[in-house]
């Protein structure tokens, strides 16, 4: 009989990241027992409470032994990663050991802690490699009439293709998932490796691991947008019996959950949700759906065959498996929705209920079914030889299927030691080259591969022997580096005389501790080099010239934030110092990360955009880095995207969020340009392209003071773009006017703006001229228009537009009526600025609407200002 139960669902909350310390994150994270709780930083008494199986501190509480493992310093809340493993691993063990497959998902946002669960760094082993080793311990203490076989297989799903870190060979396309009635659905052609030892997988793991680096390299992928999915099968053959009984465990890194959401108003056009999501989309379909029938709602279809993924993972979500979560979080407020859309997600899942069964039978009972469903295959085959060829696509799979059950057959038939001793000739090859590695790296200096996966760090190992060394994508190279930006010839090593150097090619970038060199350059022991658009490697001189020095500190943040000061982007620029103290803005050192996390991703974006002959380049901005609200106060800076067409010289400004989007969208297509695929797309699926738009130039503050004197203000000032660069000159009068537009005279003057209380209030904005405009000089084809808004007005009013003209008069005068002044509003004039901001219109945009439509007008035409319904909270002038 099946046995019925849950998915177990443990929460697991990771320490603060370096960024999170920077940003002076706050912990919105508590847990009480097997409750975690999270509250609302904009709201702290808003507070949601989740109960699971499990509730892991892992964020406090802790120190490093001498081994360097991460255990309790003395608090009984800590739980490290062996409290993790005797929870979780050991179940998964027990498992394995009664016949049950066994499934165990890590999910969360990129950076939560996933990976250090599973795998972990160092010496702080995740679930994963103990997991193998307790599994061989443990065979070695069993009986002696029992055959255990173990094969290890390891795969990564990227936009909806499967790559198999363990074969040499990448097939274009990714390996086909199949469907068979024994065993479901599987991975046609996936490398299954028999092991009879715990080295053999570690050994089998870092293979994984170089094949993921590169293949992430060579798919221009982000690692933190796949899902890696390790299977270890499992077999127990009752010799006097002939039983076997066998389990299938699989341990699943999910990729990363955040959603995109837009940092600014605008919508992207483009949905995200593309094959890159695809597969984590449907998974969180496929809980919804199952944890709907398990509250007894009628569910018509649960989508497991909408992604690769969801295939794969049928039996382990309502089916034959035993399953566990692990939902991993981040403590920071400004993760807070993040990490509530996990927990939600989590509490989903553990409403799903599982089928398990012992998966035991004779083994010449499989035999005869693997048989059996042969001969069907065979006559449904001969059914189909007559038919022509429309059943061409049938016939083949078919035959597919008939292959795979003979190979079912023939494993099952062979004995083990057979296929021990097939591998036995690799497994001495891969040690040979292990001890060749090792000899090499005692005597070379060698360039170590550096990842934003802190997982694929480390992994390759590129040496530099005596004489010239030329490294590119040609296969005739010493060294063979593929990767976005890398030419074929792109650089040239060159050890010699006890000194190493490097000289990029003609045109091939390349970068020194953050500086871009164009000659031959000198290497230091520990110098950072990036080659191409983002191929980061940390150089290890030559044996004499190593110290004992931690190298860990050279991680990717490292090297991009070496870029971003050799670019003289830094935290001063940003403002981050206060005066009060030396202490960095925590919401400008968040700032500075985005810039830094998103530059390596503008430099594959414009590589890709000059590979695929787009004419676009990409350029990272911050958003009112020098701009301030109507009452002088700064503004909240962002990251945001310039793109220029290089040869119609148009711009458009995308969000953070817009432009990750983008990029996905951009690698699939890239992505099919590497393989020769056809490109073209229509213009509205195109992710490079766009509408164009109005774009926002700069702002300028004209301070509404004299209004509430009733004096006149005759301001030209500067229009600054976001940066505090000049971008035009705007000449603008206020004047205090009567009802019928007559300009008062000095004699109307008042002493104390409260003499205006409860008084018709009327004055007029002129706006005469705009000078100097440099985006007017900068390409033909484009206009301007000036927008600004006044206190309680629901919209932005906007001149009309002017074209083609550097010093545009622009002789528009607007009057308005306060009926009744308020004292809120000549709070409001005595304490603000009227924003006017500058808009750029380019040839083919939808110009900025100039009527008066939706605003109130006064018996004489004006526009009515501090009407009591119109007046919200949001008013700036409000004390």
């Amino acid at each position: 009989m099946p046995n019925v139960d849950s998915v177990k669902v443990a929460v697991r909350v990771r320490p603060f990241s370096q960024r999170e310390k920077d940003a002076g994150s706050k912990c919105v994270i508590s847990m009480n027992s097997n409750s975690t709780s999270i509250y609302d930083p904009r709201n702290p008494g808003h507070m949601k409470t989740f109960t699971f199986d499990l509730a892991y501190w892992s964020h406090s509480g802790f120190l490093k032994d001498k081994n360097g493992m991460l255990v309790s310093a003395g608090s009984n809340s800590y739980a490290g990663q062996r409290e993790v493993f005797r929870d979780l691993g050991e179940g998964v063990l027990e498992n394995a050991w009664q016949g049950y497959n066994a499934t165990l998902l890590a999910y969360g946002q990129t950076g939560s802690g996933k990976s250090y669960s599973m795998i972990g760094y160092g010496a702080n082993r995740g679930i994963v490699p103990v997991v193998c080793e307790e599994l061989f311990k443990a065979i070695q203490n069993q009986e002696k009439n029992k055959q255990y076989q173990i094969t290890f297989s390891m795969l990564e799903i990227y936009n909806e293709q499967v790559t198999d870190l363990l074969s040499k060979t990448r097939k274009p396309g990714g390996l086909k998932i199949r469907e068979d009635q024994q065993q479901g659905f599987y991975v046609d052609g996936l490398k299954l490796v028999p092991c009879d030892n715990y080295a053999q997988i570690e050994r089998l793991m870092e293979q994984g691991n170089k094949m993921r680096t590169t293949a992430t390299t060579i798919m221009n992928a982000t690692s933190s947008r796949s899902h890696m999915v390790i299977t270890i099968q499992f077999k127990q053959i009752f010799l006097g019996e002939a039983i076997t009984k066998q389990s299938v465990i699989n341990l699943v890194d999910l990729a990363g959950s955040e959603r995109q959401k837009s940092s600014g108003s605008e919508k992207d056009r483009l949905k995200e949700g593309t094959r890159v999501n695809l597969s984590l989309t449907t998974l969180g379909n496929v809980i919804s759906a199952l944890a709907e029938v398990a509250t007894g709602k009628k569910v018509l279809h649960i989508p497991y065959r909408d992604s690769v993924l969801t295939k794969l993972l049928q039996s382990a979500l309502g089916g034959n498996s035993r399953t566990i979560m692990i939902a991993a979080v981040s403590p920071a407020d400004i993760c807070y929705e993040e990490t509530l859309s996990t927990l939600r997600y989590a509490e989903r899942t553990k409403k799903i209920r599982n089928k398990a069964v012992v998966n035991t039978s004779p083994t010449e009972k499989l035999i005869r079914e693997l048989k059996a469903e042969n001969n069907k295959l065979l006559s449904r085959l001969a059914g189909l030889g007559n038919m022509g060829t429309l059943v061409a696509d049938e016939t083949q799979e078919l035959r597919y299927l008939l292959a795979e059950n003979e190979r079912q057959i023939q494993n099952i038939q062979v004995a083990w030691e057979s296929r021990l001793e097939e591998t036995r000739g690799e497994w001495e090859q891969q040690y040979t080259a292990l001890a060749q590695e090792r000899r090499m790296m005692e005597t070379f200096p060698y360039l170590l591969n550096i990842n934003e996966d802190p997982q694929l760090s480390w992994v390759l190992k590129h040496f530099i022997q005596n004489g010239s060394c030329d490294v590119g994508q040609s296969t005739s190279n010493a060294i063979i580096l593929r990767g976005l930006g890398i030419l074929d010839k792109h650089a040239t090593f060159t050890n010699a005389d006890g000194k190493v150097t490097l000289t990029p090619g003609d045109k091939c970038k390349a970068f020194v501790n953050g500086v871009l060199i164009t000659g031959k350059t000198k290497l230091q022991h520990l110098d950072r080099v990036i080659l191409g658009s983002n191929s980061a490697f940390l150089y290890v001189g030559l044996p004499a010239e190593r110290t004992d020095e931690d190298l860990s500190r050279y991680d990717y943040d490292f090297f991009q934030s070496e870029l971003a000061a050799a670019e003289g982007f830094s935290t001063d620029k940003l403002g981050a110092a206060s005066s009060k103290d030396s202490r960095a803005d925590p919401s400008i050192l968040a700032v500075f990360h985005d810039y830094i996390k998103l530059m390596p991703l503008v430099a594959e974006v414009n590589q890709m955009s000059e590979e695929l002959k787009k004419d676009l380049t990409f350029e990272l901005k911050v958003k009112n880095l020098a701009a301030s609200d109507s009452r002088g106060y700064d503004l909240q800076k962002e990251i945001i995207v310039k793109v220029t067409h290089v040869t119609t010289n148009q711009v458009w400004i995308w969000s953070k969020a817009k432009f990750i989007n983008r990029k996905f969208l951009m690698e699939e297509l890239y992505q099919r340009f590497r393989e020769g695929e056809d490109t073209h797309v229509n213009q509205d699926s195109d992710p490079f392209w766009d509408p164009v738009e109005v774009v926002h130039l700069g702002s300028a503050h004209v301070w509404l003071q004299s209004l509430a004197y009733c004096l006149q203000l005759e301001e030209q000032t500067e229009l600054l773009n976001s940066e505090g660069l000049e971008e035009a000159v705007v000449v603008i009068n206020l004047s205090p006017c009567s009802r019928d537009g007559r300009i008062l005279g000095e004699d109307d003057m008042v002493i104390d703006p409260l003499e205006l209380l409860g008084r018709r209030v009327d004055f007029q904005i002129h706006i005469v001229e705009c000078l100097g405009v440099k985006w007017l000089r900068d390409a033909a084809g484009r206009g301007i228009q000036i927008g600004y808004r006044v206190y309680d007005l629901p919209r932005s009013l906007y001149t009309k537009p002017v074209w083609k003209n550097v010093n545009p008069k622009i002789e528009e005068t607007v009057h308005f009526s306060a009926l009744n002044a308020s004292y809120e509003f000549l709070n409001y004039l005595q304490k603000n600025a009227l924003i006017v901001d500058l808009w750029g219109l380019q040839e083919g945009c939808t110009e900025m609407d100039c009527s008066l439509d939706g605003l109130l007008l006064a018996p004489e035409g004006t526009i009515m200002v501090d009407d009591p319904k119109a007046l919200t909270a949001n008013d700036a002038g409000l004390d």
